[in-house]
């Protein structure tokens, strides 16, 4: 009586299924980046830059130690009061006399002791060697929403819109080079109105 043979699987195109599957799970999977801190760096200047003296008061000053505290124009404060804090600098407004050192458009206290204008205010971040990452973070995030949301005030005054949704839709791949055109201008208006002037100091080292 003749064995009977084992029947055999056909496994040939076993190798083309695993390849179809393999394009299929690299097109379809979505991977998560950090993005990390949006900055621009300043271009680079081929000549030495003219000595520029700024007022103490157009200083803003943030000091973050090991231990997470806040240490905000020498007195200390709680994170969740930063950002009003910083609005505050940025919109108080201060400068008279010649036009351009008055902010028609700044809604602050207009106290002579702080800033003059906007455009003169400066933030500095200094942080201590030790400060824990997600400290620092937390710091830069509401310092930066201290901008936005003067932005935001302004573009809805001027646009009916606020900053960041046309900040948001021009940075999005998907966005026609004709709309971006058009946002491109009022962007550009609202940040010379509230510049991002976020200056980070060196770090200090523990004692």
């Amino acid at each position: 009586m003749a064995r009977r043979g084992i029947p055999e699987v056909n496994a040939g195109s076993m190798a083309d299924i695993a390849f179809l599957l393999l394009i299929f799970f690299l097109v379809t999977t979505t991977i998560e980046t950090n993005s990390g801190i949006n900055r621009k760096l300043p271009p680079k200047q081929e000549e030495e830059p003219e000595e520029v003296i700024i007022k103490q008061k157009n200083i803003f000053t943030v000091v973050v130690n090991k231990d997470g505290r806040l240490l905000v124009e020498e007195e200390l404060m709680d994170i969740k009061d930063l950002r009003a804090a910083a609005v505050a600098f940025l919109d108080n407004g201060g400068g008279e006399g010649e036009k351009g050192n008055r902010c028609d458009y700044c809604k602050g206290a207009r106290d002579p002791e702080s800033s003059d204008h906007p455009n003169k205010a400066i933030i500095s971040l200094q942080n201590d060697r030790e400060t824990k990452y997600e400290t620092y973070i937390a710091v830069t995030n509401e310092l930066v929403a201290a901008y936005n949301e003067l932005r935001d005030r302004e573009a809805m005054r001027i646009f009916n819109t606020k900053f960041t949704a046309m900040d948001a839709e021009y940075q999005a791949g998907k966005t026609s080079q004709e709309r971006k055109d058009i946002l491109k201008p009022k962007i550009e208006r609202i940040q010379e109105m509230y510049p991002q002037k976020l200056s980070e100091a060196e770090p200090r080292k523990n004692n």
